[in-house]
């Protein structure tokens, strides 16, 4: 059966709590496993949550700060160390290039895995799979910042009642998916439009283009929210998003389920998040994260 759900792997911002460690987040997505953000301890947080080298498939860097950046080293090293058999990719702002080669030879290690490199440098399509097609938007930090987002592709869904009155049943149904036509009856005729999952990860911006196109429509975004509504000029002066304005972009981009992260130190309330968000006016699912939380994706629509 495949499986595909976020686990947040650590929620902290610029440093690390005694509850909070730094970003990590892994999306389980089919037989895929995608690593966002690793930043420092992520080794130990994919242990802790039951995550091993072997489940990654690709690893997708916003930017170089290091709270978002520096478990590449620890991660890179294991997946040698393991002798990971498939390929892995690499996505992060080319920009930052010399920091993703330090991170990956920060020190001694034996390379036994090919890891390849595709670096961004503007928005658009890093990759299609057959499950998902994977792009990456530019946004708003002082640093050059790149968030992601995963398309499913649409497809069919077949609706019993119709294959009935129109007679259809057994090998016919296969056919008639294949063909588009089955005699006088379209695929149109007996199926409905069976829109494709989508899935955001929005980190370190101020509100811009590049939030709302890759929030747009989707099940699941994954959104910083740095500050409470009551230090938007703290957010604005570092590039951050507010939880109110995280609840908005949430609301205006139809998102099916919001899940905040990415909390300063300074606040120790975190029901204050989700309060803030639905005083925008998001009314869908809400999760505010929390260390090693594992979060379902959505069944499709």
């Amino acid at each position: 059966m495949s499986v595909r759900e976020l686990v947040v792997l650590g929620t902290a911002s610029q440093v690390p709590t005694r509850h909070r460690n730094h970003n990590g987040y892994l999306l389980r997505w089919d037989s895929e496993g995608i690593l966002f953000d690793p930043g420092e301890g992520t080794q130990r947080q994919m242990l802790r949550a039951g995550v091993a080298a072997h489940d990654l498939h690709r690893i997708c860097v916003t930017h170089f700060h290091g709270d978002h950046s520096l478990g590449l080293a620890g991660v890179i090293q294991r997946i040698n160390l393991d002798r990971v058999p498939h390929e892995i990719t690499a996505h992060y702002p080319r920009s930052g290039q010399r920091f993703y080669d330090r991170l990956r030879y920060a020190t001694a290690y034996r390379e036994t895995v090919p890891l390849t490199e595709a670096p961004v440098d503007s928005d658009g399509v890093l990759a299609s799979t057959p499950s998902y097609t994977l792009e990456a938007r530019k946004l708003s930090h002082p640093v050059e910042s790149y968030g992601y987002r995963l398309v499913e592709p649409d497809g069919r869904r077949m609706l019993p009642e119709r294959l009935a009155s129109y007679g259809i049943k057994g090998p016919d149904v296969g056919r008639i998916q294949r063909e588009g036509t089955l005699g006088d009856v379209s695929l149109d005729d007996v199926s409905e439009a069976r829109y494709g999952q989508r899935f955001a990860f929005v980190m370190d911006t101020r509100l811009c283009d590049g939030v709302y196109a890759l929030a747009q429509g989707c099940d699941m975004l994954v959104i910083e929210s740095t500050f409470l509504d009551g230090d938007i000029q703290l957010a604005v002066d570092h590039g951050h998003l507010t939880a109110g304005q995280a609840g908005a972009v949430a609301r205006e981009a139809g998102v099916r389920h919001l899940v905040l992260t990415h909390f300063s130190q300074r606040y120790n309330e975190p029901d204050e998040f989700e309060r803030q968000a639905r005083a925008a006016g998001f009314e869908g699912e809400l999760t505010v994260a929390h260390d090693l939380l594992r979060v379902p994706v959505p069944k499709r629509r």
